[in-house]
């Protein structure tokens, strides 16, 4: 069991209990049955929170273990949808959301003192399902919960090469360097734990703010394919090597929600 999962197993058991020991009295877990069904739209915030890792120490070339962070905000949407259920006496929640944003991040540092090599990400959509309670001391409803996500990520980064024109003596234009770099856009696996407060504004109308965190943990990627460079530093071994990517998002967000079957 990795880390992710361990954490993600920790926050879905201990949300409720947590929020109904800390209900003072007169204040009351909000009875999910009576909530019906609700659905809205939101939007928002998203800081990408990534890193690269130098594993090999192959383009900060002899330092082994060097990381680069990037990180950026961009705005984001989305439609959550949700019911609420008794599960043996507690009244739980459940949601659903699919989120759609421009949250990319950029570095060109992985090799400090060349410049010339850059790493990206870019968050093309997220889903997420998750289960929690809530809690209604009065006009306000405070929630929070947590469950698994996905999102398509797009990570790569790019080696930029250029060489000495032998019939010129002039540089040549900078151009990608394929073996040393590379692309991935896939769906990633992870999970979400998110928190906030709502409050009625009209009849069956609420309006919610909330913060959230995604993580889709880590995955290596090989540069150097072909074995053609050092790996490591003057003298070391030609061999591939492996980049570390993490990718994580910090999520505010504002939502309008319509209840059904109160």
């Amino acid at each position: 069991m990795n880390a992710n999962t361990r954490g993600l197993r920790v926050i879905f058991r201990a949300v409720p209990f947590v929020l109904a020991a800390a209900a003072p009295p007169g204040g009351a877990l909000a009875d999910a049955g009576e909530d019906g069904v609700w659905a809205g739209v939101f939007a928002g915030a998203a800081r990408a929170d990534n890193r690269l890792v130098d594993i090999d120490g192959f383009a900060n070339w002899g330092n082994p273990g060097w990381s680069s962070d990037y990180d950026s905000t961009g705005l984001v949407g989305g439609a959550v949808a949700g019911t609420g259920f008794d599960l043996g006496g507690l009244p739980l929640r459940v949601e659903i959301e699919g989120m759609f944003g421009g949250a990319s991040a950029r570095t060109n540092m992985l090799d400090p003192e060349g410049g010339d090599e850059m790493a990206e990400a870019d968050l093309r959509w997220a889903a997420a399902a998750r289960i929690g309670a809530a809690w209604t001391p009065g006009p306000l409803t405070f929630f929070a919960g947590a469950g698994p996500a996905a999102a398509r990520i797009e990570n790569s980064a790019t080696d930029m090469d250029r060489t000495v024109d032998p019939a010129t003596g002039r540089p040549t234009p900078w151009r990608p360097d394929p073996d040393d770099s590379f692309r991935d856009d896939a769906v990633k696996f992870g999970w979400t734990a998110s928190a906030g407060v709502e409050t009625e504004v009209a009849d069956g109308w609420t309006l919610r703010l909330e913060g959230a965190w995604m993580d889709f943990g880590s995955e290596r990627h090989a540069v150097n394919r072909d074995g053609g460079n050092r790996c490591c530093g003057a003298g070391t071994d030609r061999r591939p090597v492996a980049y570390e990517v993490e990718n994580a998002f910090a999520i505010v967000r504002l939502a309008i929600v319509r209840r059904f079957g109160r």
